[in-house]
């Protein structure tokens, strides 16, 4: 495991904030769309209330923090490499994900991100939804990102299946004109 006890600022109230170990057990995350915001650079700019009551977090604290905050070093770094190529092209990704909460503890989300985009069509930022992960695809990928550890499979093909071909221009800004 890395980045453990990782230092992030707010970027806002500059507040310090050390990640904690993950070390405490899983928390079942059921019910109710979890919701960020984030802009260009991955930093929360929005989080709604069931996000911060599950999470643990208020809202002056994460808001103005990197997303990066609650990445559980389970999760192999090819995950983001594929999820920032595939929603900087305008498309949607979708992937289950590992992610810590305040206290150490951490839960499994299935996990839709696409870009948030201005008048003009250009990326403005990235919204994050959450739901129930499905309980038998969680052992599934739990395995597979074991074994995709490292920085030798940053290019994984498995990472690269998480974009969403069905509704493929839905975060594309002529398809939103024409809905």
């Amino acid at each position: 495991m890395t980045n453990l006890h990782k230092v992030f600022t707010n970027t806002i109230t500059g507040q310090k904030y050390v990640q904690p170990k993950p070390s405490r057990p899983e928390k079942k995350y059921e019910g109710g769309m979890m919701i960020t915001e984030t802009d260009l650079n991955g930093i929360i700019t929005y989080a709604n209330r069931k996000f911060l009551e599950f999470s643990g977090f208020s809202r002056r604290e994460l808001i103005g923090m990197p997303h990066s905050i609650m990445r559980h070093p389970d999760n192999p770094k090819g995950v983001y490499k594929a999820m920032w190529e595939i929603i900087s092209q305008k498309k949607v990704w979708r992937g289950y994900i590992k992610s810590l909460c305040r206290d150490g503890s951490y839960y499994w989300a299935l996990v839709y991100i696409q870009p948030k985009l201005d008048g003009m069509g250009n990326i403005k930022g990235y919204i994050a939804s959450r739901r129930d992960a499905y309980p038998s695809a969680i052992s599934e990928v739990e395995k597979k990102y074991q074994q995709l550890q490292g920085d030798e499979h940053m290019d994984d093909p498995y990472f690269k299946r998480m974009e969403l071909h069905h509704g493929e221009g839905l975060a594309t800004f002529e398809s939103r004109l024409s809905a």
